[in-house]
């Protein structure tokens, strides 16, 4: 493994414990703040625009960054997806593809099944994967 390669995925293992301090400390004050569905709503689909790109609909998933965060958490290792290390190391070798992913985060209901259709998700999540692994995957 090349010095930069290792310092790299150091530096997103890093970030991604920092992120789910944060993502964990937002929900929270989330829970406290009372806001109606309606702003929510405009909220996510502002915040979905940005991450899957114009040709997305409106409609609010678990955002790319969180899917891969949770699967490298070990969110889906009832899945069958592994976790840490041996995820990236999987995901640079081609064994773990963001379609994979999304497919785990389906059987653990954390996305309805027509995501899988939506190639501006999977690309998404693909984009995530690839800055996880240090890996430019094709879409």
């Amino acid at each position: 493994m090349k010095l930069t390669t290792l310092i790299t995925s150091t530096a997103i293992v890093a970030s991604l414990a920092l992120t789910s301090g944060i993502a964990s400390a937002q929900t929270g004050a989330n829970k406290n703040t009372s806001t109606d569905a309606t702003s929510e709503k405009s909220i996510n689909t502002a915040v979905n625009s940005n991450a899957l790109g114009s040709n997305s609909s409106n409609v609010s998933y678990i955002q790319p960054f969180n899917l891969v965060n949770l699967a490298y958490q070990g969110g889906f290792k009832q899945q069958g997806v592994p976790s840490g290390g041996t995820l990236i190391s999987e995901g640079q070798r081609g064994k773990i593809t963001a379609k994979d992913l999304v497919k785990a985060a389906i059987n653990a209901k954390k996305l309805p099944a027509q995501v899988l259709n939506n190639q501006d998700y999977i690309s998404a999540v693909n984009l995530q994967l690839g800055v996880l692994t240090g890996v430019d995957y094709p879409e």
